[in-house]
C-alpha cells in the first residue's frame, strides 16, 4: 500500500524537530520567557533591508513574469550574477553553466548525491555531522561511512580518513564551518585532504568527489576566512544556501556549483539537473532567484551572533561547563555532564532548557546549543544552567 522505508522515515523521531515542537507547546503552557530554547538553527538576525527592498521591487514587475517558471537550473541572469560574485571573491572564471539554483542546501546535497551515486557506492562523512546526510545518502542507495573527527578539537583526523576511504568511496562530504561544532577547517588541513583524495583517487581508478556543504560560509568570527575548496581540489562540488547568511531559511534558495575543472563536469552538471527532475524540483523559487541576483554580494550580519557567542560562553565558563569554542556558524558544542547525552538532554528539559543531544550527529556525550536566539534568552537561562550543573554535584 505504501513504501515501508518512507513510512519508517516519516515516523522516525528527529531530536531537533521534537525539541523545537516541545518548546512551542511548553511556551504556550508556561510562557515564552520561562522556556530556554537552544534547539533549532533558525536565524534570529533580521533579513537585510536590501533583501526586503529587492522583494518589493521584484513584485512591482508584471506578476505573470515574476511568478512564472524559470529554466530548471535557474534563470540565466540570476545564475550569471552568482557566478560573477564567486569570480570576484575567489578569482575564478565560472559561468551560469556551472551553476544550478536550488531549493536550498538540503536540495543541493540531495541532488548532488542522486547525481553521483551508483550501486555499491559509499559516501563518507566526518562525525559529528548534520543528521540528514544519512537520510539522503541511504535514500539514494549508498552506504554511509562515518569517519570520526579528532576527539580533542574536532578537526580532521587524517589517520581515520586514510583508513576509511576506499575504492568504494564515491564522495566525502565536508561542512566548514561545521554544524554542530562550529569548527573551521584551516587551509593547510584542506590542502592535506586534497592530497589524500588525489592519492586515493589514483588508487581507486576513479575520482573521489569532495562535496563541500557551505550554508555557514559567511558566518565566521574574529576575522577568520573559510578557504575556497574548489581552488584546492578540482573534483569539488559546492552546495550552498542563503538561508543562514541572509536569514532566509523558509524561502529555500541555494545552489550547486560544479566547477569546470571537475572530472566530466558537464556530465555531472547534467546529472544534477536530471536528479532535480527525478526528485521533483521543477525550479528554485522564481521570486527569490531575482532577489539573490540583486543581493548576491550582501554581507552577512555576524555581530549579533558573535555577541551571543560571547554571552553564552562567558556564562558557561562561570558555571564550569566544558565546550568547544566555535569559530563559525551559530552553534555551541557542550560536553554533557554524563555519558548518556539523551539522558542529559532530558535532565536539562526539567529545567526548561532545550539542548539537542549529540547522538543524532553521530557522536556521544555532548549537546548542541543554537545561539541564534534573542540575547535575553541566554541571559535569563543562567539560573537554569546553574540548577542543571547542581544536579551533577
Amino acid at each position: 500500500m505504501y513504501n515501508e522505508t518512507m513510512l519508517a522515515l516519516g515516523q522516525a523521531p528527529s531530536a531537533i524537530r521534537e525539541l523545537f515542537a516541545y518548546g512551542a507547546r511548553r511556551k504556550a503552557e508556561i510562557g515564552t520567557d520561562a522556556v530556554f530554547d537552544f534547539s533549532i538553527g533558525n536565524p534570529s538576525v533580521p533579513t537585510p533591508q536590501a533583501v526586503t527592498r529587492a522583494i518589493v521591487e521584484a513584485t512591482q514587475d508584471d506578476p505573470v513574469k515574476v511568478h512564472a517558471y524559470t529554466q530548471s537550473p535557474g534563470d540565466p541572469v540570476a545564475r550569471q550574477a552568482v557566478a560573477d560574485s564567486l569570480n570576484r571573491r575567489f578569482g575564478t572564471s565560472y559561468t551560469a553553466q556551472n551553476l544550478y539554483l536550488s531549493c536550498g542546501a538540503a536540495a543541493s546535497i540531495s541532488m548532488t548525491l542522486k547525481a553521483l551515486i551508483e550501486p555499491g557506492d559509499e559516501i563518507a562523512v566526518i562525525a559529528p555531522f548534520f543528521p540528514e546526510y544519512r537520510v539522503w545518502v541511504e535514500t539514494h542507495g549508498a552506504t554511509l561511512t562515518v569517519i570520526p573527527a579528532c576527539s580533542s578539537d574536532f578537526q580532521l583526523d587524517f589517520k581515520a580518513l586514510e583508513q576509511a576511504i576506499t575504492s568504494r568511496t564515491k564522495a566525502l562530504i565536508i561542512n566548514t564551518p561545521n554544524n554542530p561544532v562550529g569548527v573551521i577547517y584551516p587551509q593547510a588541513s584542506l590542502e592535506r585532504l586534497a592530497d589524500l583524495l588525489q592519492q586515493k583517487s589514483l588508487e581507486a581508478g576513479h575520482p573521489i568527489f569532495l562535496i563541500s556543504d557551505e550554508p555557514y560560509r559567511e558566518l565566521v568570527y574574529g576575522g577568520l576566512e573559510v578557504a575556497w575548496v574548489p581552488s584546492l581540489y578540482d573534483d569539488t562540488i559546492v552546495c550552498y544556501s542563503w538561508s543562514k547568511c541572509l536569514s532566509l531559511p523558509g524561502e529555500r534558495i541555494g545552489f550547486v556549483l560544479v566547477p569546470p575543472a571537475a572530472h566530466e563536469s558537464r556530465q555531472i552538471m547534467a546529472a544534477v539537473s536530471g536528479a532535480g527532475r527525478a526528485l521533483g524540483f521543477i525550479c528554485a523559487p522564481a521570486l527569490f532567484q531575482r532577489v539573490i541576483a540583486a543581493c548576491v554580494d550582501e554581507p552577512a550580519q555576524t555581530a549579533i551572533y558573535e555577541e551571543n557567542r560571547r554571552l553564552l560562553t562567558d556564562m558557561l565558563d562561570e558555571l564550569g561547563f566544558e565546550y568547544v569554542n566555535p569559530d563559525g556558524a551559530f552553534y555551541l558544542w557542550v560536553r554533557a555532564l554524563e555519558a548518556d547525552a539523551q539522558a542529559f538532554s532530558d535532565r536539562a528539559r526539567t529545567h526548561e532548557l532545550l539542548l539537542v543531544p549529540s547522538d543524532s550527529f553521530g557522536a556521544h556525550g555532548w549537546v548542541r546549543l543554537s545561539y541564534c536566539i534573542d540575547a535575553q534568552v541566554i541571559k535569563n537561562s543562567k539560573d537554569a544552567f546553574a540548577a542543571l550543573m547542581a544536579d551533577y554535584r
